[in-house]
């Protein structure tokens, strides 16, 4: 593929014998910076409900704003890279990431709520071009049989950004301040609005921090040498349509059925992880405070980064269909334990669901754009608009919390994710064209 500043990078198409391993190391840097800013999102919801004075569902507009990102970024990426080439299309996700973080500046100085989302949107879609270029290419970069495991391996260094990135949001954004309903009632006007400036200022340090160092992998993927996957040639594709009778990619059913899977995946995830603290402050749960309840999030993504160093060694030899399948039905085991128990244990069922979701959307992502030929391309890049259940599943579960009062209640929203995902792995993954 040609692009924009092509001598900085080798001509040769892509060697599925040939050890990619320097440029697998880049490429993974790329999954560990945008999972650490996805995840403080995690902190971000909680801390803006304080600082805005927002509802459950107000609060998690934070994840619609930033997930909404994928789907509606998603084929102007891939126009993006055809026309630019992945690195360049890699630097452009990056600027943009920057600009989002800036954002964050004139949004926390305000204290209005619709800048903050602006900002989450645009760092969305800086995240959503390199995901459209970096899942695609750490599958094809190398031999084909592997690629689930290369992808387990990328999406466990996405786990690492994803543990630290609640943690360094914790520790840099959230005060400790909190106050009861009661509390808060007797304090004056002057003082509740102090409070909340305090709590908004808090995010510019470290988005702040986080623009620099968008800016130093920036520098470090423009000298760095990533092999080009080129386009099919004219030929390629005549022979592709010859040998296939199928005209379109939604003629795959194991591609339209992984498309709604990772829709629902990235959903619950992402709802589970946004609600966390909520569940842990729940006086029948753990009654942690704040600060506390952060922690939880944290050990949520450890669980799901050791499943995907596990997995990455265990798909080299275990069908990742009935995998996939058996994780969902375990997820749906510990999040029914959760919903309708109490105590620490109940908590703990929950940050074990993170283990289940380890190998999950890698392992989605292979299953569905297996044998699609020259339709893999498009096939990518829906799956990555898909991520757009991010923006869905955790609003809808804040609905469900405000409906009835009781976060407890509204886990039962991933949880019903995760029966199609069962469905999936066991039945819906299966190669056939409709």
């Amino acid at each position: 593929m040609a692009s924009i500043g092509s001598t900085h990078q080798p001509t040769a198409k892509i060697d599925q014998n040939e050890n990619y391993t320097s440029a697998l190391a880049v490429l993974a840097s790329l999954f560990f910076i945008w999972a650490l800013v996805t995840n403080i999102n995690d902190i971000l919801i909680p801390h803006l409900k304080k600082a805005c004075n927002l509802t459950d569902f107000q609060s998690s507009l934070v994840q619609f704003s930033f997930f909404g990102a994928y789907f509606i970024m998603s084929l102007p990426a891939g126009a993006i890279l055809k026309k630019v080439g992945y690195k360049w299309g890699i630097i452009v996700g990056l600027s943009l990431m920057f600009v989002g973080a800036l954002i964050f500046i004139p949004a926390a100085l305000t204290r209005i709520y619709a800048i903050f989302l602006i900002g989450l949107f645009v760092l969305g879609s800086g995240i959503t071009l390199l995901q459209v270029a970096a899942n695609p290419y750490v599958a094809l970069l190398g031999n084909p049989a592997s690629a689930s495991s290369r992808l387990n391996f990328t999406q466990a260094i996405n786990s690492l950004g994803a543990s630290l990135g609640p943690f360094l949001g914790g520790l840099l954004i959230l005060s400790g301040i909190e106050y009861t309903a009661e509390q808060w009632t007797s304090l004056s006007e002057a003082e509740q609005l102090a409070y909340q400036i305090s709590e908004a200022k808090s995010v510019i340090l470290p988005y702040t921090a986080l623009a620099v160092v968008l800016v130093l992998i920036g520098i470090m993927i423009y000298f760095s040498n990533l092999p080009i996957i080129e386009n099919e040639t004219e030929e390629e594709v005549n022979h592709h349509l010859i040998n296939d009778k199928n005209t379109s990619v939604w003629q795959y059913s194991h591609l339209k059925w992984g498309v709604l899977s990772i829709f629902l995946y990235v959903g619950a995830e992402v709802a589970i992880g946004s609600f966390i603290i909520g569940f842990a402050k729940l006086p029948n749960i753990a009654n942690l405070n704040e600060l506390e309840a952060k922690n939880f999030i944290s050990y949520y993504m450890i669980f799901a980064m050791i499943g995907r160093f596990l997995g990455a060694a265990l798909l080299t030899k275990l069908n990742p269909r009935i995998w996939l399948g058996f994780n969902a039905l375990a997820a749906i085991v510990l999040l029914a334990y959760a919903i309708n128990t109490s105590g620490n244990v109940a908590l703990y069922a929950m940050i074990l669901v993170g283990f289940c979701n380890s190998t999950m959307f890698p392992t989605i992502f292979t299953l569905a754009i297996k044998e699609l030929g020259h339709f893999t391309k498009s096939g990518s890049s829906y799956l990555i608009m898909a991520i757009v259940g991010g923006a869905i599943v955790p609003p809808v579960m804040g609905l469900v919390s405000d409906m009835y009062s009781d976060i407890q209640v509204a886990f039962y929203v991933p949880l019903a994710c995760y029966i199609f995902i069962s469905f999936y792995g066991f039945v819906g993954s299966k190669v056939k064209s409709t």
